[in-house]
């Protein structure tokens, strides 16, 4: 954890095209640090393996699923990881192995390569450690990968939380 008294702690969420999972992930901590009055002390992003949707909107379906449950998620604009976004972060959270995977190859030092996190790897009752792509399957695909999300990103909430708190 390296949130300072004057630095948040930053998270980065990680999916193929940066429109469906992870800005998912990202809507969702950001909601969890402002309720525990964190916002200002927790920032999160996200960002895509590929490049294929970048400057783009997230999947209507998953503005949908998050307007559902009481999400905004219409400020996100999809960009793709770069090795930069190693040293902009604390935390770089994949979504599935196959991204914890890249991510790995992507790292250019054990210092990178140990801020890679798998998402669901947070959530102890989780029965997968990968969230499955709703990119090809209908909007309740949409709001069953949500529900991952939020419980993976409660769990992930509670273990920075006290280490945040401590730094105030």
């Amino acid at each position: 954890m390296t949130a300072s008294a004057l630095e948040p702690f930053r998270v980065v969420f990680v999916c193929t095209g940066n429109i469906c999972r992870s800005p998912m992930a990202d809507v969702v901590l950001r909601w969890f640090a402002d309720a525990g009055s964190l916002g200002d002390r927790v920032s999160s992003t996200s960002a895509g393996t590929g490049d294929w949707h970048v400057g783009e909107r997230a999947d209507q379906r998953t503005l949908d699923a998050l307007e559902r449950r009481g999400y905004d998620g219409t400020r996100h604009r999809a960009r793709q990881f770069t090795h930069a976004d190693f040293a902009r972060n604390d935390l770089v959270v994949a979504l599935d192995r196959s991204h914890e995977r890249i991510l790995h190859g992507w790292a250019r030092s054990e210092a990178d390569s140990d801020k890679i996190a798998l998402l669901m790897s947070f959530d102890s009752s989780a029965p997968t450690l990968d969230v499955p792509d709703p990119y090809y399957a209908g909007p309740g695909m949409f709001d069953d990968v949500l529900v991952m999300i939020e419980n993976a990103s409660r769990a992930l909430y509670r273990q920075i939380e006290p280490a945040v708190r401590s730094t105030i």
